[in-house]
């Protein structure tokens, strides 16, 4: 693809359009309690300052639904801006309009306008063409540095574009892309694909795509019990899709025929019921009773699977062990965690949960690139172009 990056962009004297993720979670006194997203996007913004342009910056908050909801503001995370900025970001109470027309025009070099809320409009869920034209109106260059958002159509994401002659991509879309290219498409072997979560029809697509480019495949979580079942194991009451069961089967027979190596857990920490405090053991998986269900993997299975990610050149992991929001239930996605910081392969990981469990553990410093997505890094994991990259492809 033929992206051009920010560092390869001339915005002296120009106002540049610059499509931010701060979606950022708010506390009940709207106060941001996690401000990464920010903090990923400020080397971008400074970068126009620093090269002579003016920085007018648009995200969305929440699912305001197309109406003002004035819980979605962005007035806090302007006051997070100016902290980690360390100069003044003025605000326009609208995205469009008036206001923010008359605040942009007005922009000296090295100033910076934060819009309201995009999705105040229905017109940008719709990739409104109309509401596009409008926003891109607002300066002369524009800047995608919200990877989050680009596997969404939007206009603030995909019309823009049309309407704007020179566009780009920020530092953390270049990080995104370049470092789930180079562990997919031109990987250190052998490349080892982590893949856990509660369904296999969740996961089906990326199991589709990887098993074409990886060296193993290591499957926990939930979803594992669709494939033990495919296997003629009894699984209890553990998560399972029968639907999916000829799937599955089909996914290892092709595994098999590549020289795939599929590992699935031979042991699991089971309980009758999926809550805390309740008796729990670790048991073989072909020890599963029809009255228990599987919840993590057990110590039998972290051996296996560390011992793949040990070897390994590369990681790329999605998706956690178990149901690691319980502790009882979450030592093999926290074990998954300890293995992968202490190995020397490239690991690129990415999915809500997984950063969850990431944040929870305090190891998220020891991985070597860890997504700010969840959708658009499972949709590249599926082998999709993403709407909001491939608008960038001039």
């Amino acid at each position: 693809m033929a992206i051009t990056y920010i560092d390869g962009m001339d915005f002296k004297g120009k106002t540049v359009f610059i499509r931010a993720d701060f979606n950022v979670p708010l506390d009940k006194s709207q106060n941001i309690t996690d401000d990464n997203r920010i903090r990923e996007t400020i080397p971008t913004i400074k970068y126009v300052l620093e090269h002579g342009g003016a920085a007018v910056v648009a995200s969305h908050l929440g699912r305001p639904k197309g109406k003002v909801a004035r819980e979605f503001s962005l007035v806090p995370v302007q006051k997070r801006l100016i902290e980690l900025l360390g100069r003044d970001v003025q605000f326009a109470d609208d995205c469009i309009g008036d206001d923010a027309r008359a605040k942009a025009q007005a922009l000296k070099p090295g100033e910076v306008l934060l819009l309201e809320n995009l999705r105040f409009y229905a017109e940008e869920e719709k990739n409104d063409e109309a509401f596009a034209k409008k926003l891109a109106a607002l300066a002369g260059a524009y800047i995608n540095d919200a990877f989050a958002v680009s596997h969404r159509a939007h206009a603030s994401v995909e019309a823009i574009t049309h309407f704007v002659k020179d566009c780009g991509a920020g530092f953390l879309m270049k990080k995104e892309i370049t470092s789930f290219e180079k562990a997919m498409n031109n990987p250190q072997r052998p490349l080892v694909a982590i893949i856990g979560g509660a369904k296999v029809s969740g996961k089906l697509e990326v199991l589709e795509n990887i098993i074409q480019k990886v060296n193993t495949i290591l499957i926990g979580g939930g979803m594992a019990f669709t494939f033990l079942k495919a296997q003629g194991l009894e699984v209890g009451k553990s998560l399972v899709e029968d639907d999916l069961l000829e799937t599955a089967k089909t996914i290892m027979q092709k595994a098999k025929a590549i020289n795939v190596n599929i590992v699935l857990p031979k042991d699991c920490v089971a309980a009758r019921e999926v809550k805390s405090c309740v008796p729990y053991k670790t048991i073989s998986v072909k020890e599963i009773t029809p009255d228990l269900m599987g919840l993590d993997i057990g110590p039998e299975t972290v051996a296996d699977f560390g011992a793949a990610i040990k070897s390994a050149g590369t990681i790329v992991w999605n998706g956690p062990m178990g149901v690691f929001e319980i502790e009882e239930f979450s030592r093999g996605t926290y074990a998954v965690i300890d293995q992968i910081a202490n190995s020397s392969a490239m690991s690129v990981v990415g999915g809500g949960d997984t950063d969850a469990a990431l944040h929870k553990s305090g190891k998220i410093d020891k991985m070597g690139f860890v997504s700010t997505a969840g959708g658009a890094f499972m949709e590249l994991l599926e082998g999709k172009v993403l709407p909001g990259i491939r608008a960038l492809d001039k």
